[in-house]
């Protein structure tokens, strides 16, 4: 709080509210206060809902210049991540991660499987650049455009192609920033003993740490920027 940095677990709650999960879930809140609690059902098919709830519900709460997503697998350092931006805190409408472009599985059953894979063309056709999901932030401008147009935002598949959907159209700086990809180590711990070190790190392979409830302290060891890094941050 210190450095103006908020910190939540953000979460919806089960199909059967009120059930052990939840409960769970509020003791585990009133205990350490850092969650940030949706009203929205849980699912992995409902990521794009969450996250425009997310958002919409985080600018409405908080005053901030960037709002960020992190996957709870992803190994960050918050240093560099502030520092980062930091460095395009004078510009409007900014979109930052790692952006890629993979292709529109049309297939069914497929992981990914995108059922308006005909939007995107011809079958072989790649979606448009996009941030790749475990970490991204926006501006403060497109937190609030995604809180102001939220019936009328699409949903597809997957999270961060719609989050890329949303931005397409506008005036938008895209940055694709490869240290919010490294790879776990060694990738992110050559990188840490150069002076370079990642903003997140984790494992394609799993999008995400694979292991992580094992390997995340392992990878904090080896790649993290240092406990008082943050504190040297001017924002």
């Amino acid at each position: 709080k210190e450095k103006g940095i908020v910190i939540r677990f953000v979460i919806g709650h089960s199909a059967t509210r009120g059930g052990v999960l939840d409960k769970a879930i509020d003791a585990e809140d009133a205990e350490h206060q850092d969650f940030l609690r949706l009203n929205h059902v849980e699912g992995y098919h409902q990521l794009s809902t969450k996250t425009r709830l997310y958002f919409s519900t985080a600018i409405s709460i908080w005053d901030a210049d960037f709002y960020v997503k992190v996957d709870d697998d992803v190994h960050v350092n918050l240093g560099m991540l502030v520092n980062t931006l930091a460095n395009h805190k004078s510009k409007p409408r900014i979109y930052i991660g790692c952006m890629k472009s993979g292709p529109v599985l049309s297939q069914k059953g497929v992981k990914y499987h995108e059922p308006e894979y005909w939007k995107f063309g011809e079958e072989g056709n790649k979606y448009f650049r996009h941030a790749t999901g475990q970490i991204y932030a926006i501006s403060k401008d497109l937190a609030a455009y995604i809180s102001i147009n939220l019936p009328i935002l699409h949903r597809y598949a997957n999270e961060d192609v719609s989050l890329g959907s949303w931005f397409i159209g506008l005036e938008v700086e895209h940055v694709d920033d490869r240290s919010m990809c490294c790879g776990t180590p060694p990738d992110c711990e050559w990188k840490a003993k150069a002076g370079n070190a990642c903003v997140a790190s984790f494992d394609w392979s799993c999008s995400g740490i694979c292991k992580s409830v094992e390997r995340m302290k392992i990878g904090h060891n080896s790649c993290g920027e240092g406990d008082g890094a943050v504190w040297n941050v001017d924002f």
